[in-house]
């Protein structure tokens, strides 16, 4: 805990680019592993994709009825954002790469974060399910 009170946080308008894929500039590479990897990764990853695209909301610009507009921009979304979690992995490993990390820190640290959980739960599937007969 102590270690995020001293991480520095990028702005709003730093933020937007890191979210559209943009590099953070050196001093924020703590905050990038922290954002990655921290218990709400997934969360975040799905903030950032609404942000990427957000911009079909353009469409309301267009003529036409209302009802289609609005069914375009939710199914804009829907497509963004399920492309947006299938690759989850991949996406945020680059931008650990991006930001000067070797390519699978993030699975790494968030492995090394539950390890204790994961024995225990190894633990009792096996007791459960793997006791010799």
């Amino acid at each position: 805990m102590l270690e995020y009170v001293r991480m520095k946080r990028p702005n709003p308008v730093l933020w937007l680019w890191y979210a559209f894929g943009g590099r953070l500039p050196d001093r924020y590479r703590e905050w990038v592993l922290h954002d990655i990897t921290c218990r709400t990764w997934v969360v975040r990853h799905v903030l950032r994709g609404l942000v990427q695209t957000s911009p079909v909301y353009l469409l309301l610009l267009l003529p036409g009825p209302l009802d289609i507009r609005l069914l375009a921009c939710l199914l804009g979304l829907l497509v963004g954002l399920m492309y947006y979690v299938s690759f989850i992995m991949d996406t945020t490993e680059q931008r650990l790469v991006r930001h000067g990390y070797s390519r699978g820190t993030g699975i790494a640290t968030r492995k090394a974060a539950h390890a204790e959980e994961d024995a225990a739960r190894q633990a009792l599937y096996n007791a459960r399910y793997r006791h010799s007969g």
